[in-house]
């Protein structure tokens, strides 16, 4: 029996999961809005991070600029105008701050290492020099992911959850 992963109270605040955004990008369809990149040579984790991070303030900033316009339209009797829903996604996406949605660096890298785990993301074999600043030394070089086969055929279910993937419930 399947039961769909959700919290017990409130539920997701998210349009699109963590799992099947990686999957999707890696897989170099480009979801919500972000590049498209070659899937035999993949991405660095940081970059796949970034792109999500900022799908998800897009999403957020279009879901609540077509809510207000929604309830303004209702309010004072007049038919949704899809020209004030872009107005207000701008407003929203220049006032909505980085850190507001979605996960933090340190929890996606541990989600990361899950999958890499599972054995569906692996090195394709590229690197580049990182730098910290001027002053520092080099940093470690950043690494270049890319889907497995077991990682493109793994099952959405199992993308939505990989630590139960991995672990099982018990």
């Amino acid at each position: 029996m399947v039961q769909p992963l959700r919290p017990r109270r409130g539920g997701f605040v998210r349009p699109f999961g963590c799992g099947w955004f990686i999957r999707e990008f890696l897989l170099g369809h480009g979801p919500e809005g972000s590049p498209r990149i070659d899937p035999e040579v993949g991405a660095a984790q940081a970059d796949i991070f970034h792109h999500y991070k900022m799908a998800l303030i897009k999403a957020t900033a279009v879901d609540r600029a077509t809510r207000h316009e929604e309830q303004e339209a209702r309010r004072e009797g007049r038919a949704i105008d899809p020209g004030e829903i872009d107005r207000l996604t701008g407003q929203y996406l220049a006032r909505l701050p980085y850190k507001s949605t979605g996960c933090r660096f340190h929890s996606f890298v541990v989600y990361f290492s899950t999958l890499r785990r599972l054995g569906w993301v692996e090195p394709s074999g590229k690197e580049e020099p990182s730098e910290f600043q001027q002053n520092y030394p080099p940093g470690p070089a950043r690494r270049y992911f890319r889907l497995t086969q077991a990682g493109r055929t793994a099952s959405a279910s199992a993308w939505a959850d990989p630590f139960h993937a991995l672990y099982g419930r018990g």
